[in-house]
This record gives C-alpha cells, sequence and structure tokens, in this order.
C-alpha cells in the first residue's frame, strides 16, 4: 500500500517512535549524554544551530533578527543562534533584562563567544525587527511570568512579528501545556531530541505553531536506554507506530465468528441512533459480528435502520444478562443513547458481571458517578477489559477530585479506576493503570460534531471484540477517529465517519508485525 496521507508524527519522522519526555527526563537525558561522552557544550551548540537554521527558513537573507535571550540555558542557545547568524550575513540584535554576570555554565561560555552587544530588551522596539527569537524560558519554567518579564512577553505578543521559540514558547509549561501566567505565541518551535507533553496538550499546544525537533547529537539507543532505566511509565504521542503491529490480522482461513461478537446495548426508542452509530463503527473496524441489544419498545425502529447489524431483543435491565450469557459476544459497548436512569447502572453492573471486554461511555459514564467506588471495584475486579470514555464533563463528574494536566488527571484517573481511561477532547490522552498514556494529536475541529463519541466508542468495542489489548485498542481507534475525519475533511457528520474508514485503511502503509 502507499502512504498518501500518514500522520504517525507531526515532527517529521514518520518512522520513528513518537516518545514523549518530561521536563525531568529531558535533563535526565542531557546528563546521560554528557556522562556518555557527549559534551554539553556540543549539545548547545547543536540546539543553537538548529535554531539558526530554523530562521533562516523563516526570513530572507540579510533580514533583521532580534534574539531574545533569557537567565538560563535557554538564553544559551540564543547566543549560539545569534553568533551563528550573524556571521551567516543577518542583522542581528541580542537582547536580555540581565547585564552579562547574570549567566553560569555553559550558556555563559556561549556568551562570551557572541562578539556583538548585548542590549536591554525593555528598550528595543520589535517593530523594527524581521523576526523574534525567543530564547528568554525553557519547558522547565516553574513559575508563572511577572515583573519584567511578562512585561516583554506581553510586546512580543502585542507585535505583528512573527515568532521562533526555542524548546517551547516562554510561559508554557512543558510538562502541562498551561500557560504559567502569560505565553509567547510562537509561529514556529524547535525542540531538541523529543517533543515534551506540553507541545501536545492544550492550551500550549496552541502557542507552538509548527513544530521541528533537533537532533542534537545524542547517542544512538540513547532513548531506549533512557526508557528502560526509568521508574516513570512511557508517554507517546499517538500514532500507528505504538499500535499498528497489534492491529487485528485478517486471517484467510478464518471466519466472521473468529472476529469476535460485539454487543452495543441500545437507548429507549427515542434515542436509539447513538447505539447504532456505535454498532456502525465497531462493524466498520473489523468485528465479526454486531448485535444491537434492544428494549423491546426500540425494536421496530432499529430493525428499521439494521442491515448487516443483528437485533436481540431485551428486558431492560435484567435482560441484558441474557443477551451476555453467550460467551462469543465477547466485547459490549454501553450508555449511548441509554438515558439516565437507575436501568443504565443496573446494566452497567450486569456488563461488568460478564466475561465481555466492556466499554463505559456516554449516560452510562453519568450513572456511574453515583457509586463510582463500586463501580471501580466491579473494574477492578474484573479479567476482561474495561474501557471509559469520558468528555471533560462527565470525567467531573466521576473523578470530582482529580486536579492537574489533563494527563495527569487522565492517569490517575486509570489507575485508581482499573480501566484505561479515554479522556475525550482536541488532545485526547489514553491512559492505562499500570501509568502508560498517549496523547492525541490528528483530531481536526471539525471532528466535534454530534454522535461522533458513539462512533469512537464503536471504533474501541470493535477492536476489542477482535482481540486487540485494551490500551492499545484505544489509541488506534481515537487515532483511526481522527484520520477518518482529516481524509473527509470539513463538512463531515457522524454518520460518515465510519464509511471514510476503508480509505484509511488503504492510505496508510501500517507498520509489520514485530
Amino acid at each position: 500500500m502507499t502512504r498518501q496521507n500518514p500522520r504517525f508524527c507531526t515532527d517529521g519522522r514518520e518512522e520513528a517512535d513518537c516518545a514523549l519526555l518530561s521536563v525531568a527526563e529531558m535533563t535526565r537525558a542531557d546528563r546521560l549524554a554528557e556522562a556518555g561522552g557527549v559534551p554539553s557544550l556540543a549539545l548547545m551548540e547543536a540546539a543553537g544551530g538548529a535554531v539558526a537554521d530554523a530562521a533562516v527558513q523563516m526570513v530572507p537573507a540579510g533580514a533583521r533578527i532580534a534574539v531574545l535571550c533569557g537567565p538560563g540555558n535557554n538564553g544559551g542557545d540564543g547566543f549560539v543562534a545569534a553568533r551563528i547568524l550573524k556571521a551567516l550575513g543577518y542583522q542581528v540584535t541580542v537582547a536580555a533584562l540581565a547585564d552579562r554576570g547574570t549567566w553560569t555554565g555553559d550558556a555563559a561560555v556561549m556568551l562570551s563567544r557572541w562578539h556583538g552587544d548585548l542590549v536591554s530588551a525593555a528598550g528595543v522596539s520589535l517593530n523594527d525587527f524581521d523576526l523574534v527569537i525567543d530564547a528568554l524560558f525553557g519547558a522547565g519554567l516553574s513559575r508563572d511570568l511577572d515583573g519584567a518579564y511578562r512585561q516583554l512577553v506581553e510586546c512580543v505578543t502585542q507585535s505583528a512579528i512573527p515568532v521562533l521559540a526555542v524548546d517551547v514558547p516562554s510561559g508554557i509549561d512543558g510538562d502541562s501545556g498551561a500557560v504559567r501566567g502569560i505565553a509567547v505565541k510562537a509561529a514556529r518551535t524547535v525542540t531538541f531530541f523529543r517533543r515534551k507533553p506540553g507541545h501536545l496538550l492544550y492550551p500550549g499546544r496552541a502557542y507552538c505553531g509548527q513544530i521541528s525537533v533537533a537532533d542534537i547529537g545524542m547517542p544512538a539507543g540513547h532513548l531506549q536506554h533512557l526508557r528502560a532505566s526509568s521508574t516513570v511509565p512511557a508517554i507517546d504521542a499517538n500514532g500507528p507506530n505504538l499500535w499498528g503491529h497489534l492491529l487485528p490480522s485478517v486471517d484467510p482461513t478464518g471466519h466472521k465468528y473468529s472476529r469476535g461478537h460485539a454487543v452495543v446495548v441500545s437507548g429507549p426508542a427515542q434515542a436509539t441512533g447513538a447505539a447504532r452509530l456505535g454498532a456502525r463503527g465497531a462493524l466498520r473496524v473489523g468485528a465479526g459480528l454486531v448485535t444491537v441489544a434492544s428494549p423491546r419498545a426500540a425494536m421496530p425502529v432499529n430493525a428499521a435502520h439494521l442491515t448487516a447489524i443483528m437485533l436481540a431483543p431485551f428486558e431492560v435491565p435484567e435482560g441484558l444478562t441474557g443477551v451476555l450469557a453467550d460467551a462469543r459476544k465477547n466485547a459490549v459497548l454501553l450508555g449511548p443513547g441509554a438515558s439516565v436512569t437507575p436501568e443504565t447502572r443496573r446494566m452497567a453492573e450486569i456488563a461488568l458481571g460478564s466475561s465481555a471486554s466492556v466499554v463505559l461511555d456516554a449516560d452510562a459514564l453519568t450513572v456511574a458517578a453515583d457509586a463510582a467506588a463500586a463501580i471501580f471495584a466491579a473494574i477492578r475486579a474484573r479479567t476482561a477489559a474495561t474501557v471509559l470514555t469520558p468528555h471533560e464533563g462527565e470525567f467531573k463528574r466521576l473523578f470530582p477530585d482529580l486536579s492537574g494536566s489533563k494527563l495527569v488527571r487522565a492517569v490517575a484517573a486509570s489507575a485508581r479506576s482499573g480501566a484505561v481511561v479515554v479522556l475525550k477532547g482536541p488532545d485526547t490522552v489514553i491512559a492505562a493503570p499500570d501509568g502508560r498514556a498517549a496523547i492525541n494529536e490528528n483530531a481536526p475541529p471539525w471532528l466535534a460534531t454530534a454522535g461522533s463519541g458513539d462512533v469512537l466508542a464503536g471504533f474501541v468495542t470493535g477492536l476489542l471484540a477482535q482481540g486487540m489489548a485494551a490500551f492499545e485498542a484505544a489509541c488506534a481507534a481515537v487515532w483511526l477517529h481522527g484520520e477518518c475525519a482529516n481524509l473527509f475533511g470539513r463538512g463531515l457528520i457522524a454518520e460518515d465517519i465510519p464509511d471514510v474508514l476503508p480509505r484509511v485503511w488503504a492510505s496508510v502503509e501500517w507498520p509489520a508485525s514485530r
């Protein structure tokens, strides 16, 4: 197959892994590199060179460039970029809010190699320049910007001059993507070795512009060594490199029963569409059979709309036990259109008491909030997979006490509940109970349309029915969901998403099985 529209990563490394490193992990990576024989000055020289290369791509020869240097190593990267750009014939002004005696270590060495003026940033008119290089603060900023630095960032944000940010735009927390009081909004960001969670999580993602990752000379195998020796579970950008090799294979000697049997529980007669969207998603993603378990009063409307998808009438709620008694029905989706009632909560208990993998979505999450401790205990007692797919409102009802970044909250929720948690949004986070997490980045804004979450839940259910592990199934479903929307384009409605999926299968050269 020919790759026509790959989005393995957005940093230009389609075939490379998409590992994300926290600020602490990146600091450790620098130390490991130095211990392995790579001088820290060489790393800074390479980082500054990468920034200079990006600047050359953004403005024509001889352009006027202001390099704003902060008091730490980010400023050191800026000094290197300034020196290289000046040697290339650019009109470079280096500006700071500190005097020359402020810098120490490698940054002081790079300042000594800058043979030019260091002017006060407070007196610089940014409108006199064609490009601003933001080398004020990197990803490790630990406090809100205030005082003179806040005023300087305000000047940058109010100017119409394009900004090239070093590592992250100043004011963005590299781990959470949070804005620390105020932040620079960059047209482009150059980071080093690997991206950080704050590059993908909102609001930080919106401040970064185009992100490129520079190779600054970290030793081969450095990432593998770093991760193997880390006590912190892995965080990745979501993409086929994580799970493509685990996608269910289509056995030429197999049959529909060997590809799993998904059950989607319908809501009452006036709210059946959501379940049918989920069922169609499960069927399109490859489940061999899909059955909509329908309340008897909803049978006529469901029967009028379904063809390849089967129907099973049942009495709400206890009749669901009989539907799931057949062990071949190995994955069940509950919640879309189910209604917020005690009956829905009882059906959640029945589903969790079965041997099937369970996806709880929408109304099933809302009703679980009033009995969260009991629901979580039931999940932890299961051997089969459980996936929760909340949006932010549902998440707050289920986990009202959790705080922190989206990544931190999703990981904590997964550990508490025992389920894989898909915390939805433009930067969906998928988290596993063992601490692994992935941040999705391929969802376009037009994916926010009524019913699209029902299709996503169906994708997860269909992959679980085929035997895919829960974390990888959830990651795959989220990425496929986003890619369907990308291929379709604006004007997408939920009904379109499953029908675009065959084009996604055909447009990507999937990673080989390992």
